[in-house]
């Protein structure tokens, strides 16, 4: 290996890592969009007075939430072709494995946002003839979702960070782009280097704009 930080290596290797960034960033969005969904519904499910659909939720969060996503990733790359009888792609197994993944995560981020809305709110929606559906749509998952922002933020910050896992079945993301550059360029130092500080400078804005928000609502 070369002697001294070559910074035209990571210069050059821009347009190559742009690509796994925008990968990476891709599976984030639609990891969180989708787990926030499903988590909502599951959130719902557990919140509701159907005892079967509220054991049948939790039972899929307690699930969820002790097994290694690692495993969860390599459960759908695998067992989604056998189950469908088809190839389904990589990125769509890991994309379901997040997303499923990150249900049980939101359904509990979710159900405390929902009880952090006093009964009084939910007293007057219905007061003022709101069916339950209705009340929930206009009154309670508004509120719930503006005391959630802050810790919804910090459970994205976590899943950007875990997309890193794709690389076990071969998808071409962040990390991965430059674990290609470093191994045949032969600059592992600057690689995982430039890696480290992308990271570290996403997730410390992220972060920095969490504490805003925090002060921002503890204020209001």
């Amino acid at each position: 290996m070369e002697s001294g930080f070559d910074f035209h290596i990571v210069y050059h290797s821009i347009p190559f890592l742009a690509k796994g960034m925008w990968l990476t960033l891709v599976l984030t969005f639609l990891g969180i969009c989708g787990g926030l969904v499903f988590g909502t519904l599951l959130a719902l499910c557990r919140l509701g007075k159907y005892r079967v659909l509220a054991f049948v939720a939790g039972s899929y969060v307690n699930f969820f939430r002790s097994m290694p996503l690692i495993l969860v990733i390599f459960w759908f790359y695998f067992l989604i072709p056998l189950i469908v009888g088809a190839e389904v792609g990589a990125f769509q197994s890991v994309l379901i494995a997040f997303i499923m993944f990150e249900a049980a995560y939101y359904c509990e981020i979710m159900r405390a946002g929902i009880q952090s809305v006093t009964l009084g709110q939910v007293y007057a929606g219905e007061a003022l003839g709101l069916t339950y559906r209705q009340n929930m749509q206009f009154v309670i998952l508004p509120q719930a979702f503006r005391n959630m922002i802050p810790i919804l933020i910090s459970q994205a910050i976590v899943l950007f960070q875990d997309t890193a896992l794709v690389y076990v079945v071969g998808l071409r993301d962040f990390l991965y782009s430059a674990e290609i550059i470093a191994n045949s360029e032969n600059r592992l130092m600057e690689m995982y280097i430039t890696v480290a500080i992308v990271y570290f400078v996403i997730c410390l804005y992220a972060q920095i704009k969490v504490r805003n928000l925090q002060k921002r609502f503890s204020h209001d």
